[in-house]
């Protein structure tokens, strides 16, 4: 008796450690969604107007499935004839990755599921930086979030924690690490713009004469002429040369501005229409030529803004101008119909199929990630779920008919056929 007592009792105790356990694992897949999440959902179903209609039911967004990747957006604002127009352009992800980033994980505790315990834990990781870039002078830096900036003329120099860098005529640096590049201030921009075709392409002469007149009124003022904004910069480093010459100097103007230049200043051509200079830079953007995809999109969409003043003389004001890495989430999800009598038209439906009492819609939705830990929708698009092949029986094609009912072939005779 007692033998049985203390079986019964373990089989007490196993069942319920396996209940705990099953109960456990229906949470995990079914998880509480983060706030950023049910923000982001409860601004689509504003935005697409479904927001308490009956029989619409939206449903999706697991952060199981979200995906993370980085890309630059370009923002540009131009006034033409006292008119402001924005310009906004993304570059496509090149690769999307599970990632856990802390908006996705909920307050409350608890294990998390194989989907979660997959994704990266390091945050930065997924720190959205742009590529290394050069700039060159006469212009100013004025640094933001920049305490562990490093600088390096090439080897690296104690200047204590900068705000402002000034670059002299000649001086060129290379920006890494940095989140966003943005312009300070208004520019007063020249036209006509000046396009030259060499052998029928377009080599984004029109920006590179803009650049070098700017580059050349620059040289001319006492005070720069361009000052920008670096968010989030890691290191500013001079090129390496053996000449004497090429390298920077630096001068402690005050607590956190210094000044760099360099002994020789480059002899800037006068003319930059010509066709041997299609090979030069983009003026402050050293890393650029003409030759770059990304310079002659740019000009080709400024060439539509501004019309037919591209070719007249005068100007246009460029009054924004912002560069930025950052992070992008996609999520898909579904919105539900019911389908009410009379409201679908079923006369071509095959008779055999189950009629649905729902209709589903698949989408997917990218989303920005600010650094608050905001997401914002930017693009929604339908997506074509997999679609299902129907497999039918003879018996159901042929009405299921015997085949005393079914006519009679003759197929033709051969006659080699003994």
């Amino acid at each position: 008796m007692a033998f049985r007592s203390q079986i019964l009792l373990f089989l007490i105790v196993f069942l319920a450690v396996g209940s705990a356990n099953a109960k456990v694992s229906s949470e995990t897949l079914n998880p509480s969604a983060p706030k950023a999440i049910s923000d982001l959902r409860d601004a689509i179903v504003r935005g697409l107007g479904i927001q308490g209609q009956e029989g619409l039911k939206v449903s999706g967004f697991d952060v199981r499935d979200a995906l993370v990747g980085q890309s630059v957006a370009y923002e540009f604002d131009i006034e033409v004839d006292k008119k402001t127009i924005p310009i906004k352009l993304l570059e496509d992800v090149n690769r999307w990755e599970f990632v856990d980033l802390p908006m996705f994980r909920t307050e409350e505790g608890g294990e998390k599921g194989l989907a979660e315990m997959g994704r990266t834990r390091e945050h930065s990781r997924v720190s959205p930086v742009l590529s290394p870039f050069q700039l060159a002078g006469p212009m100013e830096l004025w640094i933001q979030d920049g305490d562990d900036l490093r600088l390096s003329l090439p080897h690296d120099v104690e200047a204590g924690t900068l705000k402002k860098v000034i670059l002299s005529d000649g001086a060129v640096v290379t920006v890494k690490g940095a989140r966003s590049v943005s312009l300070r201030h208004p520019l007063e921009l020249p036209l006509p713009l000046n396009r030259t075709y060499h052998k029928g392409r377009s080599m984004a002469s029109g920006l590179m004469s803009i650049a070098e007149a700017l580059r050349q009124t620059a040289r001319s003022n006492e005070k720069p002429l361009l000052s920008l904004r670096i968010v989030g910069p890691t290191s500013l480093t001079s090129s390496p040369s053996t000449s004497p010459n090429d390298k920077l100097k630096l001068k402690l103007l005050a607590p956190g501005l210094v000044e760099l230049s360099t002994r020789s200043v480059p002899v800037v051509a006068d003319n930059v229409d010509r066709p041997s200079s299609y090979g030069a830079t983009l003026w402050p953007l050293t890393s650029l030529n003409g030759s770059n995809s990304n310079l002659r999109g740019f000009e080709e969409l400024l060439a539509s803004v501004l019309g037919k003043k591209v070719d007249e003389e005068g100007s246009f004001k460029l009054v924004k101008a912002e560069v930025s890495a950052r992070n992008y989430l996609k999520m898909g999800f579904s919105v539900e119909k019911s389908l009410l009598d009379g409201q679908v038209n079923w006369s071509g439906y095959p008779e055999w199929k189950t009629k649905p009492e729902k209709a589903t819609s698949h989408f997917e939705v990218i989303a920005r990630i600010e650094d608050n830990g905001k997401v914002i929708p930017e693009r929604i698009a339908p997506v074509q779920p997999i679609e299902i092949q129907d497999t039918i029986s003879v018996s159901a094609q042929t009405g299921n008919i015997s085949f005393s009912q079914l006519p009679i072939v003759h197929p033709p005779p051969v006659y080699f056929t003994l």
